[in-house]
């Protein structure tokens, strides 16, 4: 057997992020959890879809799920 480390999955990462089928990173946008009375609902229509990670954090999130399907 190989010495190499094994990796394993970052179960709080794998809660927050969700690979699509054509390799995208789904993301939860930040500010719908309070003050939502002060928010439009058109504002808060748009948090509630799912947003994407950039590119320049793809390499943090899928090191942090070795096992991710890419």
């Amino acid at each position: 057997m190989p010495n190499r480390a094994v990796r394993k999955t970052r179960k709080a990462v794998a809660k927050r992020f969700k690979i699509s089928a054509t390799g995208k990173v789904k993301r939860a946008k930040a500010g719908r959890r309070h003050l939502l009375l002060a928010k439009s609902a058109k504002r808060k229509r748009k948090l509630a879809q799912a947003g994407y990670v950039a590119d320049g954090d793809l390499a943090k999130v899928f090191n942090n799920l070795p096992f991710s399907k890419r």
